[in-house]
């Protein structure tokens, strides 16, 4: 829950912070700083990394990668608060992934979260667009997949590899990416500016307490659980952009209602007394 209000924050400092660098470099200053803290922090764990932990930092790394890129390209066009709005639509798209890799039917309610959510992302682009996607609307749409990829990820290794190994190799990973397809995107590296300096460099400390915290917490907390804790993000991301002078147009409050409800509703399961008594001795038991 705490960081939730950490991530929705770094919304609006990524979106001042491409004022003055390419994504990509400020993509890679970013998670490389994260990765400097993370082994200062794990620096005794590294002499037993196995191959389990750097496969699983590699991938979900990827996925780091390829979400945030695309993210923090969306927002050199595209307001904070519209980009965490349509960056929740995430949260549906893990219980349909986890139907996809595990074979884990989607209970209806699935389907209407994903229903509302998809309602809430046309009028959240809609009255700057007239209901058509620009450039910075689609890449934050395309970054919700890796970044649903990425939980479904964390919560398959979780409990199988070191925390702190694998945040390790997986903000690395990440980094580096962003700096080698630099050339490839055709982005150069900008002129020195305190402003992405010490964005990139304090979001590399946000970043490491986010992916550290998530490695950690979903070693007891499902996927699918974790989906519905992580729906506070876009609140706390649209509450500071409007702090900070972002304006949505009514009918775009009303479309980011509908995602963070799409969110909730889609992750919402009644749970029957016999399942409540079996589950909490469990829970004390690992607390």
């Amino acid at each position: 829950m705490l960081i939730t209000a950490v991530w929705g924050a770094t919304f609006l400092v990524v979106h001042l912070a491409v004022n003055y660098s390419g994504p990509l470099f400020f993509v890679g200053v970013r998670f490389v700083a994260a990765a400097i803290i993370s082994v200062c922090i794990f620096r005794r764990s590294l002499s037993g990394m196995r191959r389990l932990d750097v496969f699983a930092g590699t991938i979900i790394g990827v996925m780091i990668f390829l979400g945030y890129s695309l993210q923090t390209y969306g927002l050199q066009t595209i307001p904070s608060s519209s980009s965490a709005f349509i960056t929740a639509l995430y949260v549906p798209l893990v219980p349909v992934l986890q139907w996809i890799v595990f074979r884990k039917r989607p209970r209806v309610v699935v389907l209407i979260g994903l229903g509302l959510a998809f309602i809430g992302l046309l009028l959240v682009a809609g009255p700057r667009s007239g209901m058509a996607f620009g450039a910075g609307e689609v890449a934050t749409l395309i970054s919700t997949l890796p970044i649903a990829i990425e939980i479904v990820l964390i919560g398959l290794f979780a409990g199988r590899v070191h925390v702190g190994r694998v945040t390790i190799i997986q903000l690395f990973v990440a980094g580096g990416l962003a700096f080698v397809f630099m050339p490839i995107a055709g982005e150069d590296i900008p002129a020195f500016s305190w402003v992405w300096f010490v964005a990139a460099v304090a979001l590399g400390a946000s970043s490491c307490l986010i992916q550290l915290t998530m490695n950690w917490a979903q070693r007891s907390v499902t996927p699918t659980r974790a989906t519905i804790i992580y729906a506070a993000e876009p609140v706390w991301g649209g509450l500071i952009g409007r702090v900070a002078g972002d304006r949505l147009p009514a009918l775009a409050l009303l479309g980011a209602a509908f995602i963070v409800v799409g969110t909730i509703v889609s992750d919402l399961r009644p749970r029957k007394p016999s399942e409540t008594a079996v589950v909490r001795p469990s829970a004390s038991q690992n607390s």
